[in-house]
């Protein structure tokens, strides 16, 4: 598809005018789906096309009648925070067929929809590609039977279709995530959370079976975020003998006095050989031992014999072998439900808007598209693509070439499993290379939920590449100190589901104490440093390399790893800790929106953090289903204020029963939270009542969610390296020295990749009085929640997906993409 020769083109000239979409949610149910069936409904009539629901999915095609629903703007109101699918999903065996097919063509010709939405697996898409192939077949089918007119095949000529892919498996190509996989992720984490605090009282290993299929994505992704022992998944059978491993390592964790052991298996795991493994050495050994131990298993794991691993299998072995008290728990169906997370509100929200818009610009020679997800960009991919390489990964395990499913699977799994492997297995003293060079690791700025997990990963990396670790306290304020101290492997265990900042954190700024730095520097020979942190951090770099003129001790590789909830770092779209609030702010906001259940119509005014940057209150109120977010980057008057009110009275006057506003702490200086409250509580009177609440640090407390310890345990890991690099290439004559502008970057999130940028750079991107960079890409989604919420405004599509292939390579970096 052409680029739009205009900078900038609004959805006024992309009329719906005339055209009808159904939307229908097929094969299993996936969290999420209710929100990208509330987008296309909201952004179809907001364009003005006539939209539908297509009730049971296929099976409700096909049956017609009320199956086949017309929607309004009101029948997608409150199910936004709900799991499953409202509309219903069911498998159809009937569609399959010539026969069944030909059933839903003239259940679709009777209400004039020639454009589909579909959200569901790779099937599912499969199946609407062959309908719409098949379509003038069908029609002219209809018209010999006498069942529609003639004329019809010329006016319903072409059928369109865009898919989304709703699944918790996140097993389908060309997509980073797919719809309700985070969701399926936060329960999992959940269950492993709540396990750990009961298994530490027993000495026990917990044995975890999660689901995905074919795809190990879940129980790989989960491994991580928990610091899994073992890990057991369909895209890596173990090698013959993996048992002994699998017990030698988990004897030697609990031989250093933890007491957690997690192994998590895949759904139908087989070995290598392809049965189910149940032999293992025979021997009781747990004296001294680690207490608890998780194994997670993926669905469809299997060895490299293509035998089936079982999470029963699993626990026979580690009683026989070790003699450890082993439970098995199997999540099943609970992954599939609970509400969505706020990750998979705004995927979903942002790939519903983008599955109209692609249907509006669709043409007779448009193949179908799924719209996808890569790095921090919707794109939108040829769905027999996408369906086809799908199909190669499956062909490629089923021919025991492992390496290259691996590899189909795209780079941010090979990346997830390339991490895993080099924190979760240590290797021996002897095995580890010798550098020589000692790193450390601080925190600067507020807490936010993940820094744990980014500190741990950083001191595991760089003891596996051969250097000395430490960490420092209460970040520069505990550096001119001295509270400094090595930390070995062990040190940092467990510390990937800790909230908050284990090292102490402080927004002390270098410059005040720079000598005394320089001085604990030389005395512990650091010869890098690694910061994570949130706009502190970015200002201490910049400090620091400033004082490179008067102190050769800052002339070493500094890096930095984003970590703020407000998101306000620039060089970087994202933060670690940013998703954690957002689930915060959202799960407040159904609970608060929940105790209006029943009552009269109210409105609720909720403070977000966020100092001046905009992106809790912004992304939050897509998330929650806000009627308006206030930030300071959109500036805003009375008159708005009082447009707002006006507009919330209009839709209390229907069936809406409670209205959300979002307010950023810092958006303006006059109109407060108070005063806000105030207005609408005067200007709502007779229709509507007020509430307000502000979050406050909440937003900054409690376990980080499954991505920040995922995002904070790879950007991390990155950063490592790229240390050891700059150490290699800045020693000369017995020292390391690095005076260069590329030797202190900021390590941040770009689109579709991670990029180091050095920090200099980035000084003319910052608006350093308010904190925040001069461009921030998530303003772009603004108008989708102003959309959803029924005002009328302009929406920039110049930014739109655009067609692409799912076999072209993708950039470089973008193996450590947003997604997990």
């Amino acid at each position: 598809m052409a680029q739009p020769d205009t900078k900038k083109i609004f959805f006024e000239n992309l009329s719906g005018a005339g055209k009808a979409i159904a939307v229908l949610t097929s094969g299993g149910d996936a969290q999420g789906m209710n929100a990208a069936v509330r987008a296309v409904v909201r952004m179809g009539l907001y364009v003005g096309a006539k939209v539908y629901f297509i009730h049971e999915g296929y099976q409700g095609m096909v049956d017609g009648g009320e199956n086949i629903e017309e929607a309004s703007w009101e029948s997608v109101s409150s199910m936004l925070q709900v799991g499953g699918t409202v509309i219903g999903s069911a498998r159809c065996k009937e569609f399959r067929n010539h026969e069944g097919r030909l059933k839903a063509a003239h259940n679709l010709v009777l209400q004039g929809i020639t454009n589909l939405c579909v959200i569901g697996g790779d099937g599912s898409l499969t199946g609407a590609n062959l309908f719409r192939e098949e379509w003038s077949g069908l029609l002219t089918e209809l018209v010999e039977q006498g069942l529609i007119e003639a004329d019809a095949v010329q006016k319903y000529s072409a059928l369109h279709i865009v898919g989304m892919v709703g699944s918790i498996d996140n097993d389908f190509c060309g997509t980073d995530m797919t719809i309700g996989t985070d969701s399926a992720l936060h329960r999992i984490i959940e269950v492993v959370d709540a396990i750990m605090t009961t298994a530490q009282s027993h000495q026990r290993t917990f044995v975890l079976e999660v689901m995905g299929r074919h795809c190990g994505y879940l129980a790989l992704v989960s491994a991580l975020a928990c610091g899994a022992d073992w890990v057991l998944i369909p895209e890596m059978p173990p090698e013959d003998g993996w048992e002994d491993k699998m017990c030698k390592k988990l004897s030697a964790t609990r031989s250093r006095g933890t007491r957690l052991n997690i192994i998590i298996v895949a759904e139908g795991a087989i070995d290598r050989h392809g049965t189910p493994i149940t032999s293992g050495i025979v021997k009781d050994n747990r004296a001294g031992m680690k207490r608890l131990n998780i194994i997670i298993v993926a669905e469809g794991a299997i060895d490299q014999n293509n035998r089936p691993i079982t999470t029963e299998n699993i626990k026979n072995l580690v009683v026989k072998c070790l003699g450890f008290d082993t439970r098995v728990t199997i999540l099943g169906h609970v992954q599939r439900g609970g509400t969505p997370s706020a990750f998979d509100r705004i995927l979903a929200s942002r790939m519903g808007v983008e599955a109209v818009l692609a249907l509006l610009e669709t043409t007779a020679n448009t193949p179908a598209c799924v719209v996808s997800l890569r790095g921090n960009q919707s794109v939108r991919l040829p769905l027999m693509e996408c369906v086809q390489m799908t199909q190669e990964v499956q062909r490629a395990m089923d021919g025991k070439r492992f390496e290259e499913a691996v590899k189909l699977r795209g780079r941010s799994f090979e990346n997830n499993l390339r991490t895993y492997k080099l924190l979760a297995h240590r290797k021996p003293e002897s095995e580890l290379p010798v550098s020589n060079f000692n790193v450390a690791v601080l925190n600067v700025g507020a807490p936010a939920a993940g820094m744990n997990a980014a500190v741990r990963s950083a001191v595991r990396v760089g003891i596996s590449e051969g250097h000395k670790m430490f960490a420092v306290s209460d970040g520069f304020e505990g550096f001119y100190k001295g509270q400094i101290r090595e930390v070995k492997w062990a040190d940092v265990g467990g510390w990937t589901g800790q909230g908050g900042s284990l090292l102490g954190t402080k927004r002390t700024l270098p410059a005040k104490h720079v000598e005394k730095i320089a001085e604990q520097m030389r005395m512990n020979n650091i010869n890098a440093l690694l910061i994570v942190g949130g706009f502190e951090a970015f200002l201490s770099l910049l400090e620091l390399i400033t004082a490179r003129g008067k102190y050769e001790e800052f002339c070493v590789p500094m890096v930095m790893v984003p970590a703020t909830v407000s998101n306000n770092v620039p060089g970087s779209d994202l933060s670690i800790g940013a998703d954690t609030a957002l689930n915060a702010i959202t799960t407040t906001c159904d609970r608060i929106k929940q105790s209006a259940s029943g009552t009269k119509r109210r409105v609720f005014i909720i403070e977000t953090m966020g100092g001046y940057c905009g992106y809790l209150a912004s992304v939050g109120g897509l998330a929650a289903g806000a009627d308006a977010a206030y930030i300071y980057e959109e500036p805003f008057d009375i008159k708005d204020l009082q447009a707002n009110v006006e507009h919330l009275t209009e839709k209390m006057k229907t069936s809406i029963q409670r209205g959300l506003v979002l307010r950023n702490e810092n958006c303006n200086e006059n109109y407060t939270t108070d005063f806000i409250y105030q207005l609408y509580s005067e200007e709502g009177k007779g229709v509507f009542d007020s509430r307000k609440n502000v979050l406050g640090h909440m937003q900054q407390g409690g376990a980080p969610s499954p991505f920040d310890r995922n995002f904070g345990t790879k950007i991390s890991a990155k950063a490592m390296q790229w240390v050891t690099k700059k150490l290699t290439e800045t020693f000369r004559k017995g020292r390391v020295f690095a005076n260069m502008e590329d030797s202190c970057c900021l390590l941040g999130m770009r689109r579709r990749a991670l990029v180091f940028q050095p920090v200099v750079q980035l000084k003319d991107e910052t608006d350093f009085v308010h904190r925040i960079p001069k461009e921030q890409w998530w303003l772009k989604l603004r108008p989708l929640m102003k959309i959803l919420a029924k005002y009328k405004t302009s929406y920039d599509v110049s930014d739109s997906g655009q067609l692409e292939h799912v076999i072209r390579n993708r950039p470089k970096e973008s193996d450590a993409s947003v997604a997990m």
